[in-house]
């Protein structure tokens, strides 16, 4: 079985959704199942529609609202706060969403629907620069 590896870095501006279908779909070759792997703890992979920008502010408004900053005295209990009040909440927001994602490739063609696109999904306020380890196999 052969494979190939690749890591893709998405610099973020803040809490969203970023796309980076495109630069998947140039790397990508052959037939076979893609493996993308977010290596944080505090932000997310998604598959989610790319049509409506409304969709990925709507997703970020309702996982603020689902777990708000420590700031929030509802989330008075969380004692994580070393780098932020977004610290903890972050982690929480990747702990309930995937960081991997498997796709599966046609002959260089990822098999995505026809509104679908690949997203890192940042939990964070300040800007960071995440990494996606990719892995093809044929």
């Amino acid at each position: 079985m052969a494979s190939m590896q690749t890591t893709f870095t998405l610099s973020t501006e803040g809490p969203g959704l970023y796309e980076f279908t495109r630069e998947v779909a140039t790397w990508v070759q052959g037939t076979g199942l893609l493996t993308l792997f977010i290596r944080h703890s505090s932000a997310s992979l998604l598959i989610q529609e790319n049509a409506d920008p409304e969709v990925r502010s709507d997703l970020a408004a309702f996982f603020h609202r689902l777990v708000p900053p420590t700031t929030d005295p509802a989330m008075a209990y969380l004692t994580h706060t070393y780098e932020g009040p977004d610290d903890m909440p972050g982690h929480l927001k990747a702990a309930m969403l995937p960081v991997s994602l498997s796709i599966p490739v046609s002959d260089g063609i990822l098999a995505l629907g026809t509104w679908q696109g690949i997203y890192v999904f940042e939990h964070r306020t300040n800007p960071h620069r995440r990494q996606v380890a990719a892995h093809l196999s044929f």
